[in-house]
């Protein structure tokens, strides 16, 4: 059944305007798409024949952030708590023609049309080259089939919305020639939407993939990140696999493929396949740092597979994965908080196997771990997608929700003041002392102050002549 929500309503009210005032408009893009496949549109975009400056005279408060390419936000009234302080912001384009895309992303200029048909032409993928006569389709809102009614198809994106493929509008070459990520996009709607990808439309894909090179990595992030996060990523990376475009974009995860591992710890077979086995547990909307740490927890095996006389090893490939991650963090221009999670996750999965044999000291500060939660659900899909044995993940859950926050980070019972009250001269041997003195107090042998001090004194000495202020 249809979901009526704030966007549309907003949207719906700009498409009233516009044709009162005597101009085409329609909703377009996505939001036909979803609404013909029974989805809930996150937004709605509105295509009309109405220049930009027409555009911004008509409504109050409008924001030409694209006006150069015939874009202009228009903010209407509703939906409390929706950002710029409760209004609805709707992306109005004008019918246009692009030019010609020297910078493989945005054309050079565009040419404005009051041909509805030619602005859609020039979109990418038929099923995103749908138009709906939203007034039309206001009586026939009950269900997707009912819409049909009120759709404009110039490109065939019914039938291929009706066979289950993502299909390029026109010659496949020219549309990803003139925008790049297009290719990336493609991938991403089909893995999201359980769609094929044409076969002119991947052949041309898999000639133009070395292309993606010129795309901004921050864009290239941002798609790779929504194919982790929207709920079918392992499609999508056999997708980009099958497409060329995964060793272009990602060559060090490329690499995984063919490489062994012990079938004794690894029936499910190489690295590649265990990775897609982790990447199929990805849950929609999870953290992006946990989408990446599953992605590349096992991205330095392929640098340090070993066939050793006792079985396959690949020795140091957590502390070589660390290093490889951090180059494609900084290439894809994570943030420093991102980036550090996910060096976290994966300098930290291997940890869990020694987590019964741990001191209470040494497990306590591993549960310290920022956003424990992901390094829990990251050993879980990694065991699950090879072993199946789950016994040191439930081990580790079972201590890490049973205990309290102040048994995890207690008030220290010593600091630097209370060595130098002690007669303790600063210098790097503080570090040690605190350090055992918090240890023994993880492990619920001291309770005291007078107890800490005295730690410190059996294991580092009285504070000597040389060692006072």
């Amino acid at each position: 059944m249809f979901q009526r929500t704030p966007q549309f309503d907003a949207a719906f009210t700009i498409v009233k305007e516009l044709r009162a005032a005597g101009h085409e408009a329609y909703f377009a893009g996505g939001c036909v798409r979803d609404l013909l496949l029974g989805r809930v549109p996150k937004d709605y975009d509105v295509a009309t024949s109405a220049t930009p400056n027409v555009v911004l005279e008509m409504f109050p408060r409008t924001f030409a952030v694209g006006a150069h390419f015939g874009v202009v936000l228009v903010a209407t009234c509703g939906g409390a708590g929706v950002e710029d302080g409760g209004a609805q912001l709707t992306e109005v384009a004008t019918f246009r023609s692009d030019g010609v895309y020297s910078d493989g992303r945005h054309p050079d200029g565009v040419r404005y049309t009051l041909s509805a048909e030619e602005d859609v032409r020039r979109r990418d993928f038929t099923i995103n080259g749908l138009l709906l006569d939203a007034l039309r389709a206001a009586d026939h809102l009950a269900t997707p089939e009912s819409l049909r009614a009120a759709v404009i198809d110039h490109v065939g994106g019914l039938a291929d919305l009706d066979a289950g493929v993502v299909r390029a509008i026109g010659r496949p070459e020219q549309r990803f020639e003139e925008d790049h990520l297009r290719m990336l996009r493609g991938v991403r709607f089909a893995a999201r939407l359980g769609f094929e990808l044409e076969a002119g439309t991947l052949r041309a894909i898999r000639s133009l993939a070395a292309r993606t090179a010129v795309v901004s990595r921050e864009r290239v992030r941002d798609e790779l990140t929504k194919m982790l996060t929207e709920g079918h990523a392992r499609r999508a990376f056999e997708l980009l696999d099958e497409s060329g475009l995964l060793k272009e974009v990602l060559p060090e995860v490329a690499r995984m493929k063919g490489v062994e591992q012990p079938p004794q710890f690894h029936p499910e077979g190489d690295v590649w396949t265990h990775t897609l086995l982790l990447l199929d547990q990805l849950q929609p909307d999870c953290p992006l740092t946990l989408a990446w740490g599953a992605l590349l927890h096992d991205v330095g095996k392929p640098a340090t597979f070993k066939r050793a006389p006792d079985r396959i090893r690949f020795d140091g490939h957590v502390e070589v994965g660390v290093a490889i991650a951090a180059e494609i963090c900084r290439r894809m221009r994570f943030s420093n908080e991102e980036t550090g999670q996910i060096l976290e996750l994966i300098e930290n999965h291997m940890r869990f196997m020694d987590a019964q044999r741990m001191k209470a000291s040494t497990l306590k500060r591993f549960f310290r771990l920022e956003g424990f939660e992901e390094h829990l659900a990251l050993h879980r899909m990694d065991c699950l997608a090879g072993s199946g044995h789950l016994d040191n993940w439930e081990f580790v859950r079972e201590r890490y929700g049973a205990m309290p926050e102040e048994a995890v980070r207690p008030t220290p019972l010593i600091s630097g003041r209370e060595l130098i009250a002690a007669g303790y001269r600063p210098g790097p041997a503080f570090k040690q002392m605190l350090h055992a003195a918090e240890d023994a107090q993880l492990e619920g042998t001291v309770g005291t102050v007078e107890e800490a001090l005295k730690l410190v004194r059996e294991k580092f000495g009285e504070a000597g002549v040389g060692n006072r202020e």
